[in-house]
């Protein structure tokens, strides 16, 4: 499919009341459209009007044309989706990175047309990447035909027969207790902490690394939850359902009251895991978190896994599941926005089923109410 520079069709139109107008007519690549340029009184000629509707000719023409390869493709779609606060920043921050390090380089030259489905799924099976980092990149990659088909670029979406296939890929990891138990014995200080309330949560790494003390409720046996960090820029929550409180049973608030009792940083204002680097003033980076203290844990315990943040949200999801939890506590637990319409309608978890649910993980792993000063002394 191709669009050549469209000069569009200028013509003059009557009205009932008043004097002719001059109207352009074009098409924006998925309607046919009109405006008014202006009267004949403002413009006495059809090469007066022409004139002055060549600004908005150019900007149609800008808008409206096609694409000659993804790369442009890419430039249009992070111009109109990706630009603003239409998305959260997390996302914004995911999409630039995998389209710029990924999709351009392999793709960018490519015409749309020449992006077929076999070879697509040849690529993203040749990449170095972790099952999860290859399903987003062939999200991306999808949603990037489906903006191209809106605007009539593309009649075919390539991914969609991929995508079939990638539900048969093998599930992301998650940790067993005896690995999630081996993990910790080779954690202390913050590592220990932050990686136990990743898996006893199911917390995003945005979100448990924005908390401060005073989201934490020990009254309530709650952790509030009102922003998320990423790349340290401090934005709102993914969702809407992000924001429901996470509980915190007795023995996770004694980890953490006793953390609070040792950090360097424990007044209301500051981050449950605030750098020393960076004096208080920003939490602890994620990546160096993970690279230099959990991961290097996870090999000295001869877990073969890859560990990452997002295993521990799977983790806490899969225990949930083996307790044999309901559908909705288990998704209340995870504040996941989309659940079926029939259980967010009439069914509601409640805070001390969710609390329950979270003792059970807790106490599978290890009894922290004796040990919750041990485990983190080392942080001293």
């Amino acid at each position: 499919m191709s669009r050549r520079y469209q000069s569009g069709c200028l013509y003059r139109e009557k009205r009932k009341a008043g004097p002719d107008v001059w109207v352009f007519r074009y098409r924006d690549g998925q309607r046919n459209r009109k405006e008014q340029i202006g009267t004949v009184e403002q413009f006495p000629t059809k090469s007066a009007a022409r004139k002055a509707c060549e600004s908005l000719r150019a900007n149609i023409n800008k808008e409206t044309r096609i694409p000659r390869n993804v790369a442009e493709l890419v430039s249009h779609y992070t111009a109109k989706e990706l630009s603003g606060d239409s998305k959260a920043f997390s996302t914004r921050t995911a999409y630039a990175v995998y389209l710029h390090n990924w999709i351009v380089p392999m793709w960018g030259k490519h015409s749309l047309s020449d992006v077929k489905t076999v070879a697509v799924e040849e690529w993203l099976g040749s990449l170095p990447l972790a099952p999860g980092s290859k399903a987003k990149i062939r999200n991306i990659m999808s949603t990037l035909f489906n903006h191209a088909m809106r605007y009539e670029w593309a009649d075919r979406n390539p991914i969609r027969l991929v995508r079939q296939s990638a539900k048969r890929q093998s599930t992301p990891d998650v940790l067993t207790i005896e690995e999630i138990r081996a993990l910790l014995a080779e954690l202390d200080g913050p590592y220990y902490v932050m990686t136990f309330l990743g898996v006893v949560t199911g917390l995003r790494v945005s979100e448990l690394l924005a908390l401060k003390w005073e989201d934490v409720d020990f009254a309530a046996g709650e952790i509030k939850l009102t922003r998320a960090i990423v790349c340290q820029h401090v934005g709102p929550l993914k969702t809407e359902a992000s924001q429901k409180p996470v509980p915190m049973d007795a023995g996770l608030s004694a980890l953490l009251l006793d953390w609070r009792g040792r950090c360097p940083y424990n007044q209301d204002v500051d981050y449950v895991f605030a750098s020393p680097e960076k004096h208080g003033e920003q939490p602890l980076w994620p990546s160096s978190a993970m690279s230099k203290h959990i991961r290097p844990a996870a090999k000295r315990a001869g877990i073969q896994k890859h560990v990452r943040w997002h295993v521990f949200r799977h983790s806490f999801a899969t225990l949930l599941k083996g307790n044999g939890e309901d559908v909705k506590t288990v998704q209340e637990s995870l504040r996941h926005a989309d659940s079926k319409v029939t259980l967010d309608t009439y069914t509601q978890g409640l805070m001390p089923v969710k609390r329950a649910a979270q003792r059970k993980v807790i106490q599978m792993i290890v009894p922290i109410c004796s040990h919750a000063s041990e485990m983190t002394a080392a942080s001293v």
